[in-house]
């Protein structure tokens, strides 16, 4: 796989560079202003090392999930501003994908401006299933550049017009925020120095049932909290109240829990509540014992210390999932708690993207404080299940 410094030794000067980029950032519903910009902020190695080579970058991008076209509250005007505010420098944005403004624009950089195309996602060919379709508009994203970029690692999980098929029709290399995440995974793929513990937290077993699958032949300890928890919990024959359950996936949590031993640790109180609200009636249960009226909504503090407990001793972690509804400050404690905990390693920490991301901004903790925080929480899950991603694939040939 091409990297892009090698791409950058060849020299660029002149040359027009396609870069995918995650920029897929959280927008209030209010004010339409970023709440968080850790994306953008990741992004900017490589952006910045091919403007001053002299590029003429041309940047493409996703935001959320619009229904194949254009909709005002995706747009990615916010992110544009921040990103020249980020880089010192103005950033315009086209007023299409790959259409009449976008070649314009294109056509008329010059060395070391850059160009931030309209969300990719405005366009349905962009995720469409049938090659043809998402093949049009890739030659016409190709059309914009004579070299292409890969750092959306966030995205290469993703069969996409212009994460793969762009690849296809262009000299291609990764970026180097894909050459971290890659780097830091193989770590834990290949050779983690142990104890290895993975924490794993969300709403849903069946999300994360690749992954256990995969890691727990590979771990020394995992630790389940979150909304996932009480699918486990019931297959050990406990009543969970009116929590998230999975019934269909209680016969699966069975089998890993007799397969795994005490590898599988889980929590023993938990937070609930009469309902999913910020102001509803909490209270604090064993485990083992959540009343049939309520639903348990964080882990609890018993749960937070055994869990340290666990991770004292580690040397890599891997932490993907929020313990609780880190969202709502009553319910926010377990996923606090155990952050810290996993800040604390002395080794290598991962925060495996997604809602650990945000919930590490969101509480105020500091990011230095981790190994490494990754920007695709779906993409790190499917590579440590074992999955080829599309993305990176195509760069590889």
């Amino acid at each position: 796989m091409k990297s892009v410094d090698q791409l950058l030794a060849e020299g660029v000067a002149g040359r027009r560079v396609l870069l995918r980029a995650d920029l897929n950032v959280p927008l209030d519903k209010v004010t339409n202003e970023i709440t968080d910009d850790g994306r953008i902020r990741a992004s900017l190695p490589t952006i910045a090392a091919l403007r001053d080579a002299g590029a003429r970058v041309v940047v493409a991008a996703h935001l959320g999930r619009p229904k194949g076209e254009p909709d005002p509250q995706f747009s990615l005007a916010p992110v544009a501003a921040r990103l020249g505010e980020l880089l010192g420098t103005d950033v315009p944005l086209a007023a299409d994908v790959a259409g009449p403004d976008a070649s314009a624009r294109a056509a008329a950089l010059t060395d070391g401006q850059v160009l931030l195309l309209e969300n990719v996602r405005f366009e349905a060919a962009e995720t469409s299933k049938d090659d043809a379709v998402r093949g049009e508009l890739a030659d016409r994203l190709a059309r914009l550049a004579e070299l292409y970029v890969d750092d959306a690692f966030g995205a290469v999980h993703r069969k996409h017009a212009s994460v793969y098929d762009v690849a296809t029709r262009l000299p291609h290399a990764a970026g180097r925020l894909v050459a971290q995440e890659l780097d830091v995974l193989a770590q834990l793929t290949a050779t983690p120095v142990r104890p290895y513990v993975v924490v794993l937290g969300g709403s849903k077993v069946s999300d994360k049932l690749g992954v256990i699958e995969a890691l727990l032949p590979k771990v020394d300890r995992l630790l389940i909290g979150g909304g996932m928890c009480f699918t486990f919990l019931a297959a050990q024959g406990h009543g969970v109240g009116s929590s998230l359950l999975e019934a269909d996936q209680v016969d699966t949590c069975r089998r890993l829990l007799d397969e795994a031993g005490d590898r599988i640790v889980l929590p023993v109180d938990v937070i609930c509540a009469d309902r999913f609200a910020a102001d509803a009636s909490r209270s604090l249960t064993p485990a083992d014992a959540i009343p049939d009226d309520l639903m348990g909504l964080d882990v609890g503090p018993l749960t937070v210390d055994l869990f340290t407990a666990e991770l004292v001793d580690a040397h890599t972690v891997f932490w993907n999932g929020p313990m609780g509804v880190f969202e709502l400050a009553p319910f926010a404690a377990g996923t606090r708690g155990v952050a810290q905990a996993v800040a604390a390693v002395d080794g290598l920490s991962v925060v495996g993207g997604g809602d650990s991301a945000a919930a590490v901004r969101q509480l105020g903790l500091d990011e230095e404080s981790y190994g490494h925080i990754s920007t695709g929480g779906g993409a790190s899950l499917e590579y440590l299940e074992g999955r080829e991603l599309p993305g990176l694939a195509v760069l590889a040939d």
